[in-house]
């Protein structure tokens, strides 16, 4: 069969070393819609090398993500069709604030081989040092349709129970029609997310926007919103992908605060708030 659990996880970790500096941090936030309005002190701390901080959400694409999920997937023990593979969820945990520049170990492996039954779903874990000791830790969940029936561990089935009651704080983010373009410039090419007649041919009738765009947009709104701005304050965050999201149209974030976590969803306004991220929390420290 295309998936060895056995081999998958025995397999030796991949190493590869990656840099970054301010321009890719930059360049990553323009991509999130950062710098509107271009002068707010606010947004100046996202475009601005001076008094640059960097997003925390930045470790999904530090180093153009490598050796990230692609690396992941050619593993031993992995064999399958990328046509096949959604990405179906994603976490970081921050072990310190992520520095403006930087050179950094990236070592990934594949943490969990879980069986759904009609699809296989692998958790591709990245720990990322530098010379200072650890810096982050993605998890990435990935489902490989039909590789699943293989008779193996079905993984963690418990959802969170969905936010009650009224959100604290509601807000809207329109997405530019030209932001996934500048997006994918921070390493994932993907032409799904560029090239019309690409997107036809995987069933949609225009470009979708990038997944990870709408996670790293979801943060800076959670981090502007509720956590004074301050990205040092966020120790980790987690979401599921739910659905798709187009160009031009607009996020609609409901946050739910409670003691160190804030409860978030996300939804397509103009489509009766279609799903777009769900099981999203964002855990926070008081202090960066």
């Amino acid at each position: 069969m295309p998936i060895d659990v056995a081999q998958a996880l025995a397999a030796e970790p991949r190493s590869a070393g990656i840099a970054w500096d301010h321009k890719d941090v930059q360049l990553y936030h323009l991509g999130l819609g950062a710098g509107i309005p271009a002068t707010d002190p606010d947004e100046l701390r996202y475009t601005l090398e001076s008094r640059l901080h960097v997003l925390p959400s930045f470790a999904t694409v530090a180093g153009a993500g490598s050796p990230g999920v692609i690396g992941g997937l050619s593993m031993p023990g992995i064999d399958v069709d990328l046509a096949h593979v959604l990405h179906g969820g994603q976490s970081v945990a921050l072990h310190r604030p992520i520095p403006a520049a930087g050179e950094a170990v990236a070592t990934a492996r594949i943490a969990a081989v879980y069986d759904k039954g009609k699809a296989a779903v692998l958790v591709v874990r990245t720990d990322v040092a530098d010379d200072q000791g650890p810096l982050w830790t993605n998890d990435a969940q990935i489902f490989v349709r039909g590789e699943g029936g293989f008779g193996g561990d079905r993984g963690p089935s418990a959802r969170p129970e969905p936010p009650t009651g009224p959100p604290d704080r509601t807000v809207e983010r329109t997405i530019r029609a030209d932001q996934a373009l500048l997006y994918r410039l921070s390493g994932d090419w993907n032409p799904l997310h560029a090239d019309p007649e690409f997107a036809k041919l995987a069933g949609f009738d225009r470009p979708i926007l990038h997944g990870l765009c709408t996670y790293g947009m979801t943060l800076k709104a959670v981090v502007d919103t509720v956590l004074g701005g301050d990205v040092g304050r966020v120790r980790s965050y987690a979401t599921r992908f739910a659905g798709v999201v187009y160009p031009g149209e607009t996020l609609r974030i409901r946050m739910w605060q409670g003691d160190g976590r804030v409860r978030v969803t996300v939804g397509a306004a103009g489509r009766d708030d279609a799903p777009v991220l769900t099981d999203t929390v964002v855990e926070h420290g008081k202090h960066g």
